[in-house]
């Protein structure tokens, strides 16, 4: 059980710091001399981040910096700094509370390299979309930065590399398991998922004195101990469940803290891939945080301990969030220089967090929650009305009203006690449950709404569409069709095969199949020629070559010739890379002999994954007969209506002498 829990509070209660006379800045100072204009001598808080400076909600320094310049703090941006040296994490001098340090918008790794492992020449965060501006590792080579420019300052790490990297993690780029990035980076304390309500808290303790290192007991931080505290009941998961002497179903408390979950420890996930999947299985089952308990990992003689993740933002109070005074733009030192995330975004708007999909790949879910928190009407609207008012080279249309999943606004389960209770991985799989509403009727009117703003001429969906939660209002299919689709609408099936979407987490594609009939149905009502655009991925945990022949086959037959396809990049935390690494399946108690999970880990298997979804491609044509051949399917090779790829070019017959 759970130790008594007081209310959440309100972002907007702290008393405001003294600086809050200040008022708000154009934009965050980011040199001594836009400090100086602003009449400060010095930042209470500096955020260092891998992205360039874009004051929009969007953009997470953007959001923490207004979030706490609104408790009155001086806050100073330092943007994709030279980590060569440590004169760029001195320039705006020493902060008075803290450093905050994020990778950015992306994991540094994956911005970096491709799922081949490939070095990325482009980086959509930065300045003509330049590849190299932020190290490889970047939370743990700026925080060792920032303690060698100021070695006594505090060290809050935060974003989701730090969010996902929290506890010991399987690391593809170096095929190990690493240590928590709080401990390799030697910060003060780890904030994650959306840190609003763990950052604010943070520095208004700090303000009143207290070290960041000793904080205790702030929801959605993680921090280093010595050992466990006294008062706390102990479940042991530090083992699998067969391996143990009597099942650990629940632990009572011992004298009035609650209880706290003891997972394995570092050195034993580092040399026992199955116990990682056993790790895995329970970090993501105390992942409500209506039920979900303190975790507790050692590493050496240092305990690693994740508080449960932070109350949802309420409506007022994520309202209040996006409604700072953003300028809007990128800092005007970054000039013309045209930053593609930016170009993405800028005449979109965001309506809702979180994503109650459960998908074993993604790592939504692993930080920002599966708790649906969404944005009032009246508030997207006044957004839309700032964009419209504020936001250079705006022509009429919002470009993306949306989120992780565009669909899931105003939905999550309808009862609250099935809630507080409730730890499934997924509210759709393997269906959907019977708690969840499904009414898209109020993200019509949002819609519709949207469209009436004056000074808008068209509103669109760019987000991906959630189709299986769609196809339960096909009179928001319509809406979506006859008036939010530009041409193209995104949605993922993933894959078509059973094996495949059973450990995805995925529906089957005859709910994919009904989706296409209802928006095509829609499209003709409207007059219209639109088109889905259908994602899969390749080399998933579980996907057989016979599997991507099936999914080949299958585009084949409908028609689709797919120009972007992903190959599965194993993320830190999510329950498919512990498939990748184990060869487990973590969504089920986990046995040493159980079936194993087989991956495609091979460069030369995961390239013929990528071909097989691009059957029609030549340049993939020599290895998919070569993989014809292999799996016995030369039927297949041919010319004929039938068949996946052409026969080969046949050699020249050799020339006959006089």
């Amino acid at each position: 059980m759970l130790a008594p829990s007081a209310p959440p509070r309100d972002l907007f209660a702290y008393r405001k710091f003294w600086a809050h006379r200040f008022g708000p800045a154009p934009f965050l100072p980011t040199t001594r001399a836009e400090m100086e204009a602003l009449g400060w001598d010095s930042c209470d808080v500096i955020v260092v981040t891998g992205d360039a400076y874009v004051d929009h909600p969007s953009f997470g320094m953007a959001i923490v910096g207004r979030l706490l310049e609104a408790q009155g703090f001086r806050v100073g941006i330092i943007a994709q700094p030279d980590w060569h040296s440590t004169r760029d994490f001195m320039k705006l001098g020493r902060p008075n509370l803290f450093f905050g340090v994020t990778g950015g918008n992306m994991d540094s790794m994956v911005n970096r390299y491709t799922s081949e492992r490939r070095l990325r020449h482009d980086d959509s965060y930065t300045p003509g979309g330049e590849g190299g501006r932020r190290p490889d590792r970047a939370v743990i080579v700026y925080a060792q930065r920032c303690r060698e420019a100021f070695r006594d300052v505090p060290i809050v790490l935060g974003g989701i590399e730090a969010s996902l990297r929290r506890l010991a993690h399987f690391d593809v780029w170096s095929e190990k398991v690493r240590r928590s990035v709080l401990l390799d980076a030697k910060a003060d304390i780890l904030v994650y998922g959306n840190g609003e309500r763990a950052v604010v808290e943070i520095a208004a303790r700090a303000r009143a004195g207290e070290a960041v290192r000793a904080m205790r007991g702030i929801r959605g931080t993680v921090t280093i101990r010595d050992s466990l505290p006294e008062g706390w009941a102990v479940l042991d998961e530090t083992r699998l469940e067969e391996e143990r002497d009597a099942p650990a179903a629940g632990a009572e408390v011992a004298s009035g803290e609650g209880t706290v979950v003891r997972l394995p420890d570092y050195e034993a996930l580092a040399a026992d891939p199955v116990l990682y999947a056993h790790a895995a299985r329970v970090v993501n089952r105390e992942s409500n945080p209506f039920n979900a308990r303190p975790l507790a990992q050692r590493h050496g003689d240092k305990l690693v301990w994740a508080e449960p993740p932070a109350w949802p933002l309420a409506t007022p109070d994520l309202d209040w969030v996006h409604e700072r005074p953003f300028a809007r733009a990128p800092h005007p030192a970054l000039g013309d220089a045209r930053i593609p995330a930016w170009e993405m975004i800028r005449f979109s708007v965001a309506i809702l967090r979180g994503c109650f999909g459960g998908c074993a790949f993604c790592a939504i879910a692993g930080h920002e929650g599966r708790i649906i928190q969404s944005r009032s009407p009246d508030s997207v609207l006044r957004e839309i009305a700032q964009v419209r008012d504020h936001t250079a080279g705006f022509t009429g249309t919002i470009s993306d009203l949306g989120g992780p999943s565009a669909n899931m606004w105003r939905l999550g389960c309808r009862d609250r006690r099935a809630q507080a209770k409730c730890r499934r991985p997924s509210c759709l799989h393997p269906t959907t449950c019977r708690n969840l509403g499904t009414d898209h009727a109020p993200l019509v009117a949002l819609y519709r709404a949207a469209r009436r703003v004056p000074g808008v001429k068209r509103v669109l969906v760019a987000s991906g569409v959630r189709f299986d939660l769609a196809v339960e209002s096909p009179d928001y299919v319509a809406e979506l069709a006859a008036h939010h689709v530009g041409g193209t609408l995104k949605v993922a099936p993933e894959h078509t095969e059973p094996g495949p979407l059973a450990l995805m987490m995925k529906p089957g594609p005859e709910r994919f199949d009904r989706f296409r009939a209802l928006f095509e149905a829609a499209a003709r009502q409207a007059g219209k020629r639109l088109f889905l655009v259908p994602y899969f991925i390749g080399a998933h945990p579980g996907t057989t070559d016979r599997d991507m022949l099936a999914l080949a086959l299958w585009l084949k037959g409908r028609g689709y010739r797919l120009d972007q396809v992903l190959t599965f990049l194993p993320t830190p935390m999510t329950l498919a890379t512990a498939m990748y690494h184990s060869g487990r399946n973590p969504l089920a108690p986990v046995r040493r002999g159980g079936e194993a999970v087989v991956s495609a880990k091979g460069l030369r298997q995961r390239r013929l994954h990528k071909a097989l979804m691009r059957w029609h491609d030549p340049e993939n044509a020599d290895l998919l007969r070569e993989a014809l051949v292999v799996m016995g399917r030369r039927d297949l090779i041919g010319r004929g209506p039938h068949h996946l790829v052409p026969p080969g070019p046949r050699a020249a017959p050799p020339r006959r002498g006089r």
